[in-house]
């Protein structure tokens, strides 16, 4: 019996897109180490292969004619060159968020979230006309919608009037291997210059809704443990729209030795960072899902997280959900120490919960779902 085909549209997996690319490509991986019928073949911007090699060794990647950095660009390859190349499909599986008006219909549309449509200020005003001008189009036109929480479910339903039953919630899911690569507790603190006093870790872009000045008022404000002038602070984490702002906070309130910048940093750090931090805070305003929490928790890191968008459905009890309110984090960081073993058993039973091949195992329904649909109607 002829395997089923599926073609994973990622043209929009260019330098930079983040937590939305990573979700994706954790499928794939999972994809690669569980047993199913399907031939996977990844659609991708020039370049991929070499920044995903272990993508590129497991499947087939077809890489388009240029880097798609400008979304005109990308827009124009698939109403052509993956229109064409994916037509004989049996599932064609959109990564980014919309769909072209042209090509296969048969189509799994993956929305990772719409935060534009609660924060359209946080949007640039050309991409904001962009989304308004696709998004609706693209759920009606799928066959299928796939989305990392139940958060997101509700959100499409309310804001769009999306259908429950055409959704589906594919959950976020860490590689087997991804505690291999780990950086020591002396070899972080020697590196970032932490001193021996307690860290905390924030791994997230300074982008708007990730209310990276939220801590920073804790620390500025010398509330509870908060106050201690040997704990640092560290975002490790890309430049984003907020980063000026993010510097003149610190400047102005002389926390510049107390908080550390690093910019993004390789998975090594990352994990040793988690590993041996005091606690990940995480104080967005607004999350699909939230990988880094599952990561922290898979660490053994305690969670401090918002009550905002998916985070306390993610976190569930395994971590510590507040409100953006300045005393309860102040409460919280102390109530972290005295509940840390608690709290880091919690945390990685949790995560057993979001691996790469139980992620696999729920877009591979999707994908069944999309094909029977198809038999049935010849």
């Amino acid at each position: 019996m002829a395997a089923k085909r599926v073609a994973m549209n990622l043209l929009w997996c260019v330098p930079g897109v983040g937590g939305s690319e990573e979700y994706l490509i954790r499928q794939l991986v999972g994809l690669s180490s569980i047993a199913h019928d399907y031939e996977v073949e990844v659609f991708a911007p020039r370049g991929f292969s070499l920044r995903h090699p272990e993508i590129a060794n497991d499947f087939v990647v077809h890489e388009a004619p240029n880097e798609c950095l400008r979304r005109s660009q990308r827009i124009v390859l698939e109403h052509t060159w993956l229109a064409w190349n994916t037509k004989s499909f049996d599932v064609v599986h959109h990564g980014g968020g919309t769909i072209p008006r042209l090509g296969n219909r048969r189509t799994l549309l993956t929305v990772h979230d719409v935060q534009w449509t609660e924060y359209p200020e946080y949007v640039s005003p050309v991409k904001l006309k962009y989304l308004k001008a696709t998004v609706p189009s693209s759920l009606r036109r799928a066959r299928r919608i796939a989305v990392p929480s139940r958060f997101v479910v509700g959100t499409l339903e309310k804001a769009f009037g999306v259908s429950r039953d055409k959704m589906a919630v594919v959950r976020h899911g860490l590689q087997e291997n991804i505690d291999t690569e780990i950086t020591s507790s002396t070899g972080i603190r020697n590196k970032f210059e932490l001193g021996d006093g307690p860290v905390l870790v924030y791994p997230a872009i300074t982008h708007p809704h990730k209310n990276h000045l939220f801590l920073l008022g804790l620390l500025a404000s010398g509330i509870g443990a908060w106050a201690d002038p040997t704990l640092r602070l560290v975002f490790a984490g890309s430049a984003g729209s907020a980063q000026e702002e993010v510097e003149t906070f610190i400047a102005e309130h002389q926390l510049g030795d107390r908080v550390l910048m690093p910019g993004r940093v390789s998975n090594a750090d990352r994990n040793g960072l988690l590993a041996m931090a005091d606690a990940m805070v995480f104080p967005s305003e607004y999350e699909g899902f939230g990988a880094p929490v599952i990561e922290a928790m898979k660490f053994g890191c305690p969670v401090i997280c918002s009550d905002r968008g998916s985070l306390p459905e993610v976190v569930g009890d395994a971590g510590m959900v507040c409100p953006l309110d300045i005393d309860a984090w102040g409460r919280a960081l102390d109530a972290v120490r005295v509940r840390r073993e608690e709290l880091v058993h919690s945390g990685r039973e949790r995560a057993r919960m979001f691996t790469a091949a139980l992620s696999a195992a729920d877009l591979l329904r999707e994908y069944d779902t999309i094909v029977s649909d198809r038999k049935a109607a010849l």
